[in-house]
């Protein structure tokens, strides 16, 4: 076992980190993960592999955490909407890509899955957006996707100037089992189910299994092109099909009240206000609502015709996800 190939993972208290990190195992990879000492435990319980604890923008811990790796998935990022001060999610995403990146060149890691997001690609106005729409910071809405956007170039800069074996993935909305957090798009699950959602903006999204953007990290690895990003998506969907949906699992009524985006700005500014005096993040903001002005659709044809990638129905992840948030106690 000592000699078998290291794998490793980051951010594997994540939500995507931990997909990946246990797809991988079940494959029979020898699996290292790393968490920051201060990360929830939740889905670090039962882990299958080796846990280092570091923080990703600390160069000795990832010269540590990279001994004997051969394989890297750096998951890890700042997945936050919003912030007090919102410059520290780019700051952090674009410090720790650097440091997870030079790292692994420094231990001469053979292949590199980089997790990116779609968030980095522009919206193409109702239709499905793929990797051939590439966005630049100024056209990024947010300082989320702005900093996604800033890794990602960061990342393609490496592989063409210093060799970096990267290839890079671009998972669209994640949904399913150990959404701890949970994610953005958890907390509307949530709240929907919890019948705490009685109206909604006009929106579209593209939702798929947490498992299957894990099997599409494997996949890119494997038989991914370094250099070049692959959509990991699955089912384009209206925000009133998916709240429509969550109802129908759940067993209560939908929403039918469909909100203008414009009355809200002064509600969200409120809302943020209020957050920075409690510390606690708000479930709108002025972020979100700018992005729901874009149907976020988007196309995985390439990652299905060059790596095989398949998503199961969206109305099948929500399940999971409802059944996974029943069981963690966090639906009312």
């Amino acid at each position: 076992m000592s000699d078998q190939p290291i794998t490793l993972v980051t951010g594997v208290s994540g939500f995507v980190g931990s997909a990946v990190a246990r797809r991988l195992a079940a494959s029979g990879a020898r699996v290292r993960g790393l968490a920051r000492a201060s990360s929830a435990r939740t889905n670090l319980t039962d882990f299958p592999g080796e846990i280092v604890e570091g923080d990703a923008r600390d160069p000795e811990a990832m010269a540590r955490a990279m001994a004997g790796v051969t394989h890297l998935y750096h998951v890890a990022a700042d997945y936050r909407i919003w912030a007090p001060d919102t410059e520290e999610i780019v700051r952090n995403n674009q410090l720790s890509t650097q440091t997870v990146m030079q790292a692994a060149l420094g231990a001469g890691v053979v292949r590199i899955v980089y997790t990116s997001s779609v968030a980095t690609l522009r919206p193409d106005h109702g239709k499905a957006s793929d990797e051939t729409r590439p966005a630049t910071p100024e056209q990024a809405v947010g300082a989320y996707k702005r900093s996604k956007v800033v890794a990602e170039r960061l990342v393609e800069a490496m592989v063409r100037e210093q060799g970096l074996p990267a290839v890079i993935v671009n998972p669209s909305t994640p949904i399913g089992p150990r959404d701890a957090r949970p994610t953005p798009t958890g907390r509307i699950i949530v709240e929907a189910a919890s019948g705490r959602m009685p109206a909604f903006v006009e929106s579209g999204l593209n939702l798929v299994h947490v498992d299957d953007v894990a099997d599409g990290h494997i996949a890119a690895m494997a038989h991914g092109v370094i250099g070049e990003r692959y959509v990991l998506g699955g089912q384009d969907v209206s925000l009133r099909e998916m709240l429509a949906s969550v109802a129908a699992i759940v067993g209560r009524k939908p929403p039918t009240v469909q909100i203008p985006r414009a009355p809200l700005f002064p509600l969200a500014w409120a809302n943020e206000k209020l957050a920075r005096v409690k510390g606690k993040e708000p479930f709108l903001t002025l972020d979100a609502l700018r992005m729901a002005a874009h149907d976020m659709y988007y196309s995985s044809a390439r990652a299905e015709a060059e790596l095989g990638y398949r998503a199961r129905p969206y109305r099948v992840a929500l399940e999971d996800a409802v059944a996974w948030f029943r069981q963690a106690g966090m639906l009312a």
